[in-house]
This record gives C-alpha cells, sequence and structure tokens, in this order.
C-alpha cells in the first residue's frame, strides 16, 4: 500500500501510473476501505474496496488481453481541501493504443468527482463518481465531446 500520500495532486499522479501500469494494488492503494464508487461503466454503485477490486481487475485484465496501454490524461483540475477532507471535479481523458505498434485506437473523455478524506497523514479517495453527458435523442452516452 502506499502510504504517506501528503498532497492531493499525487493521488491523481497515482491513478495515472497506475491505469498506465495496469498494476491493481498501487491502483487501489489510493483507495479507502470503505470507497463508495458511482462508475459509468456497468454497474450502478459499487461499494467496498473488495467490489472495487473485481472492477480494477476485470478491468486492467481486458485491456492485456487486448494488448492496448491506456494513457490518462487530467485536466481541467478543481482542488478544494482543508486538513482532512478534499473535494476534486476534472475531466480524465483515457487514451488506448495498441502495445505493439504504438497506434492510437481510441479515446475518450469522462467527468469525474472525487472525495478524499486524510488517514493516518495519506490522502485516500472515499468516493468517486465519473460520467458522460448523455445524448437526449439517443439516451446514448457522448463519449468524443472532448478529444
Amino acid at each position: 500500500m502506499i502510504t504517506g500520500i501528503s498532497k492531493v495532486q499525487d493521488v491523481l499522479e497515482n491513478y495515472k501510473s497506475a491505469v498506465y501500469e495496469k498494476d491493481v494494488d498501487q491502483f487501489l492503494s489510493t483507495y479507502a476501505a470503505d470507497v463508495h464508487i458511482y462508475d459509468c461503466w456497468g454497474n450502478w454503485e459499487c461499494k467496498g474496496i473488495s467490489s472495487w477490486r473485481e472492477n480494477v481487475v476485470m478491468w486492467f485484465n481486458s485491456l492485456s488481453e487486448d494488448g492496448n496501454l491506456l494513457k490518462v490524461d487530467i485536466n481541467e483540475v478543481t482542488i478544494e481541501e482543508n486538513t482532512s477532507v478534499a473535494f476534486v471535479h476534472c475531466a480524465v481523458s483515457f487514451v488506448a493504443y495498441s502495445e505493439q505498434s504504438g497506434e492510437k485506437l481510441r479515446q475518450m473523455t469522462n467527468r469525474f468527482t472525487f472525495g478524499l478524506k486524510k488517514i493516518n497523514e495519506s490522502w485516500v479517495i472515499t468516493h468517486e463518481h465519473s460520467s458522460l453527458p448523455i445524448d437526449m435523442n439517443t439516451g446514448k452516452g457522448i463519449f468524443n465531446l472532448r478529444e
């Protein structure tokens, strides 16, 4: 487990590097045991680190099986924090590349909100919410508003 993350921005950097490396333990190291997640894929919500671990393992395994690397960029970051809690909202872009050729395969940008708290002097994510805008005519998520 990563300990001593004293800056909220470092939690975001850990997110980016862990996704690129497909490192489940590193990725989950900045999540609280009782994390509550509203993700825009599959389930309404995910409660607890063991449930979140299952989702992350499936995600990273699917990337490996497809031979993809996923680069994460976090932009438009707003951080509000005090000594014990923090709130972050941002735009998170996921860009998939072929591991073999380096060719860009696809890209999408989600809206993210993170709620964090400080535990043992280290920031951890206690709540995460990702979303996409919805096309009102089709009812489908809009993946390409930001590229």
